[in-house]
């Protein structure tokens, strides 16, 4: 997965429409500064509401934290670059968070209303 720039999320909120949305809804309270910089956003994109911004914000800090995992070598070779030399398996952060992530995946799609 590429990680959106918040350039390209700025380009979006222009021209997109919003994706669906979970069943579940999260409740935050924002600190003041955060807030008014989320209602300057709103005022200067009236197509989108607070709660949209929120969650495209969230989405791009989600996948840059996903990105910022810092890869860790294991001492297991999985495959070899073009070179031919090893690959390790990566044994950081960043697998735990991707297997994680499918399994709460899984939970939210089944949480969702089925469409007939």
């Amino acid at each position: 997965m590429n990680p959106i720039s918040f350039k390209e999320l700025l380009e979006s909120w222009r021209e997109t429409a919003a994706q669906p949305r979970t069943a579940t809804e999260y409740a935050v309270r924002l600190p003041v500064d955060d807030a008014a910089r989320l209602a300057a956003l709103a005022e200067m994109f009236p197509g989108r509401s607070a709660e949209q911004l929120i969650t495209d914000l969230l989405g791009a800090a989600l996948q840059e934290i996903e990105t910022s995992m810092p890869y860790v070598a294991g001492r297991k070779v999985i495959s070899s670059d073009e070179q031919g030399d090893p690959i390790y398996e990566d044994i950081g952060l960043t697998p735990r968070f991707m297997e994680l992530t499918r399994k709460n995946r899984k939970k939210l799609e089944a949480e969702l209303p089925k469409v007939r």
